[in-house]
């Protein structure tokens, strides 16, 4: 049951990293580049992030419960144990972070219509942008706080092989 729990966690970890990463790799022509209306039309319109909160929100409760899970059941083995909820209380900010940073971003963007640019442009697609990559930053810290406790204890070698 460890080992389901273990890959359940650091799957689940690694796909919710999946959509904020992309953020993070669109976020330089999206911010240098593309001009307003193309990143309003992108963003707002035509439904381009609707499979990254579909998809990317229950990702995120997973791999929180799951590794909340993993570090219960890891509790007697210390060694595996303490990285288990360094894990967790990375990935749990991670989306409260995404709730405090871009979530406030898409709510007004989500009253934006066709039209003129709103003034508010550049500080709402600044928030957004840096927001997830915000978010990446924390999620990536929860994945690698998790790896190290699902990895195998490992014995010393012995005498002789470490002299070869």
């Amino acid at each position: 049951m460890l080992r389901i729990w273990s890959f359940l966690s650091l799957t689940l970890a690694a796909l919710s990293r999946g959509p904020c990463f992309a953020h993070v790799l669109e976020a330089p022509p999206r911010l240098i580049a593309w001009q307003p209306a193309l990143w309003r039309e992108a963003t707002a319109f035509n439904g381009q992030f609707e499979l990254f909160a579909l998809v990317g929100g229950p990702l995120d409760l997973g791999a929180i419960a799951a590794t909340a899970a993993l570090a219960f059941r890891l509790r007697a083995d210390r060694s595996r144990f303490r990285p288990a909820p360094a894990g967790f209380l990375f990935l749990a900010p991670g989306l409260a972070v995404w709730f405090g940073w871009v979530w406030p971003a898409n709510a007004v963007i989500a009253a934006w219509h066709p039209g003129p640019i709103p003034e508010a442009f550049a500080a709402v697609r600044n928030r957004w942008e840096t927001g997830h990559m915000a978010v990446a930053a924390v999620k990536l810290m929860g994945f690698g706080a998790t790896a190290p406790a699902i990895a195998p204890r490992t014995r010393p070698l012995p005498e002789a092989s470490r002299s070869r």
